[in-house]
């Protein structure tokens, strides 16, 4: 029997994924949350599939160990290459980022064109266009790397002409073929939503998998009876954030992204799991 007032586990290849987290945070706020950055071994995004899976297992085995009630995978690469196979070998109930952001890109497109940037390792995957066609047979989807917005993000450069320049140039193609959607399939870019959206102008509407993956996240532990219906009492340990290098760096990087007083992020040896 798994306990309600266990906590999610979420993990990503950097920081990007605390834009998970701070959905999480807002939309299913009684929730605790055990988040794990592989810092030391960022970006996947230029991994193969191999090697991606391998850390992603090694990850989910460290979560498991924290006593975590469900897991989001709150990466796209990961997502793409490695959850379909790991939640295979685990009971604890896990989703992606890649579903919940292809299913609305579904639904919210009116011409059926609909545009997918992120890293290498997701666009060549094909994953978006795969489950938005199961959904949407007649959409044309065009996918984009953007390998340069996770460092820019990384970097802090996030109202930065140097963003705004390298924008214009991976988003023209997709402002030439005319598409209605863009789905953001990196949880780096919701950071840089606002250059993104200033790019491609109004007409385009902009899709934040990570905000779609709390609304699902939340629907799940319903389904099951585990949402946690009790807020945390004062000195609960309610959130707990893990690193595998360079904590203070993710420490001060968190901060301005939640805004919640991250007062430590512990550093671990990911590789002994």
């Amino acid at each position: 029997m798994i306990n309600q007032n266990a906590p999610i586990g979420v993990f990503d290849s950097g920081v990007g994924g605390l834009t998970v987290v701070k959905e999480i945070m807002h939309q299913i706020p009684n929730e605790r949350i055990v988040y794990f950055g592989d810092t030391a071994r960022v970006p996947y995004g230029s991994k193969s599939k191999e090697t991606v899976t391998k850390f992603s297992r090694q990850i989910v085995r460290f979560l498991q160990m924290q006593n975590v009630k469900a897991i989001v995978v709150a990466c796209n690469t990961a997502s793409a290459y490695a959850l379909d196979e790991i939640e295979k070998e685990t009971d604890i109930p896990m989703i992606g980022v890649v579903k919940p952001g292809a299913k609305v890109a579904s639904e919210v497109t009116g011409n059926g064109k609909i545009g997918i940037i992120g890293t290498e390792g997701t666009i060549a995957s094909g994953i978006y266009s795969k489950y938005i066609k199961e959904l949407n047979d007649k959409a044309e989807v065009i996918g984009r790397s953007c390998p340069l917005f996770v460092p820019l993000v990384e970097e802090g450069l996030l109202q930065d002409p140097v963003t705004d320049e390298i924008a214009k140039r991976y988003l023209a193609e997709l402002i030439d073929i005319d598409i209605d959607t863009l789905v953001l399939g990196c949880t780096h870019y919701p950071l840089i939503r606002e250059t993104v959206g200033r790019v491609m102008g109004d007409k385009v509407t902009l899709v934040n998998p990570a905000y779609e993956t709390a609304r699902e996240l939340k629907e799940l532990l319903e389904e099951k009876n585990l949402l946690n219906e009790e807020p945390a009492k004062l000195g609960d340990d309610k959130y707990r954030f893990f690193v595998s290098d360079a904590s203070e760096k993710f420490k001060r990087f968190a901060n301005s992204i939640i805004k919640y007083g991250i007062l430590s992020a512990k550093t671990i040896n990911i590789e002994e799991y």
